[in-house]
């Protein structure tokens, strides 16, 4: 659940929360527990967290939070994946959320957190090598994010070797692609959030 609020775009709300996150995560295993210090001990402000979490997450393709898009990238593909996690959210009594894609990450890290079981370990287990890839491209920015990738993955099973194997294709090819009737590749979600818009 940590992980889940502390990848959603940051707010003063979230911001707040930092001392009782702190103190949550203080009682995790301990190499967990100092991947999510890595990431709260930053000294930016909430302006500087903000245009840190724009600029990773909504302008660099390999850094989508959204998981389908490292199997299916811009093709037709995706639209069946994403259907696969909102017919996964209500088989565990959940509704996706309106203001996201039902891959956003740290949807499917807040359903782990509160409905613990085969069906959201599943989703993250289909999408292990995308999760890898994440945090990869987030240590290669390098980006205080990537802390946080390092604590979810610490809670995952030992990737195996199909997953390894999976993970090293899609850091050299990138996602798949395919021009739907557009002139240009789609990125996997709006690259500018409403507060970025210029007046």
């Amino acid at each position: 659940m940590a992980a889940a609020l502390l990848l959603d775009y940051p707010t003063d709300a979230t911001r707040e929360q930092a001392d009782l996150l702190r103190t949550a995560t203080g009682t995790l295993p301990r190499a967990v527990a100092e991947a999510f210090a890595r990431f709260l001990d930053q000294p930016w402000t909430l302006a500087e967290q903000q245009a840190h979490y724009v600029q990773t997450f909504d302008l660099k393709r390999r850094c989508a939070l959204y998981l389908t898009y490292y199997s299916s990238g811009d093709t037709r593909r995706r639209g069946m994946a994403l259907v696969t996690f909102v017919e996964a959210y209500r088989a565990c009594g959940w509704e996706p959320r309106e203001d996201e894609l039902p891959d956003y990450l740290p949807t499917a890290l807040e359903l782990s957190a509160r409905e613990p079981g085969p069906i959201p370990d599943a989703l993250l287990g289909t999408h292990r090598d995308g999760i890898e890839v994440l945090r990869s491209a987030l240590h290669s920015v390098p980006s205080p994010y990537a802390h946080l990738l390092d604590a979810v993955c610490l809670t995952l099973p030992a990737v195996d070797a199909a997953t390894a194997e999976r993970f090293t294709a899609l850091v050299q090819a990138g996602p798949p692609s395919e021009m739907v009737g557009l002139s240009a590749p789609l990125l996997p979600f709006p690259t500018v959030r409403d507060a970025e818009v210029p007046a």
